[in-house]
């Protein structure tokens, strides 16, 4: 395992961000994850798991939703159990994503935005998107399988100018 990487059998992602001024249309944020097989790990996504869906075999859910950022800290969450994901599997993104419905906003539109990554309670990843405020959706983390079947984590904050729908199938990209 290398220096910037370190094991992890379980993830939660957590995001949060500010309500928009009253008289605003609300900022919509999303957590957004993304599996790839081991055959095709820079491919198309096996599945990919947001607010409106849930992976097939139960092993990554999102536990709290927020169209708004209305509510207090982080408001939304999502698990990522990748020791419980099938052999097939060889890496997981995972990534956060602006809605474009009432005009381009991106990170530096957003006040307070932030992410957390934790495995347990191991800060893996704490950012306030700082370096991708010109991005209208962002991977924050990505996990690998190694040749012994242990997942690594990653630190992957890389900005993208897309809209989920798009973001989704380019999220897993090679940088």
């Amino acid at each position: 395992m290398s220096s910037d990487s370190q094991s992890v059998g379980k993830a939660e992602v957590r995001l949060k961000w500010d309500p928009s001024p009253w008289d605003q249309p609300p900022h919509h944020l999303d957590i957004i994850t993304a599996t790839y097989s081991a055959d095709a790990p820079y491919g198309r996504p096996v599945y990919i798991v947001h607010y409106d869906s849930r992976s097939p075999d139960g092993t990554i859910n999102m536990s709290r939703h927020s169209q708004t950022g209305q509510g207090f800290g982080y408001v939304e969450a999502m698990t990522v159990e990748l020791d419980r994901l099938a052999s097939s599997f060889a890496r997981v993104v995972v990534g956060v994503a602006i809605h474009q419905d009432t005009g381009p906003k991106t990170f530096g539109d957003v006040s307070n935005v932030g992410v957390l990554v934790v495995a347990g309670y191991k800060e893996l990843l704490k950012d306030d998107f700082a370096q991708v405020a010109g991005s209208t959706a962002a991977t924050v983390a990505e996990f690998t399988r190694d040749s012994s079947g242990a997942w690594e984590y990653h630190e992957s904050v890389r900005g993208f100018d897309s809209d989920p729908a798009l973001f989704m199938a380019e999220m897993g990209d090679t940088p």
